[in-house]
């Protein structure tokens, strides 16, 4: 076997799970609680894509808010604000607000996400944290204090 095929069929096996499908709870099923507690293992996947320049990575991850910044109102508008993921790597969020609830964060605040990961040379940039109304986009997420805001 290929040295490359096992990573891709990994990440083909990953984009499946997490394409935004969320069925309904039931004995035996892996809960959505599951995937957040292995989310540190997610930011493993935040970090590898940060040392390998990509972009358009989808992600689920947890993090530390260190810093909270004004929205962005030039068209659709966005909540922003950094989230500390580890010592090296900080993640700018930019959370859209006109199809998404504003998330009432604080510095200090632990939250788990999932989006999708784009490059840039200061950590990174996590966006679609929210529903696609087209139904196009897989369903991304920001989840506080046990509320999820998509």
């Amino acid at each position: 076997m290929s040295k490359y095929l096992l990573p891709l069929i990994a990440l083909f096996i990953s984009a499946a799970l997490l394409s935004g499908c969320n069925p309904p709870p039931a004995k035996g099923n892996i809960s959505e609680l599951a995937v957040i507690e292995s989310s540190s293992i997610q930011n493993a996947e935040i970090e590898r894509a940060y040392a390998q320049k990509l972009s358009d990575v989808q992600v689920i991850g947890q993090g530390e808010v260190i810093k909270l910044l004004a929205d962005d109102n030039k068209g659709a508008r966005h909540q922003k604000f950094l989230v500390k993921i580890n010592n090296q790597q900080t993640l700018l969020f930019a959370h859209n607000i006109d199809l998404a609830p504003r998330v009432p964060l604080q510095v200090g605040d632990k939250i788990t996400f999932h989006g999708e990961y784009v490059y840039n040379p200061k950590g990174g940039i996590i966006h679609w944290t929210h529903h696609d109304p087209k139904g196009i986009h897989i369903t991304g997420w920001i989840m506080l204090n046990d509320q999820k805001y998509q």
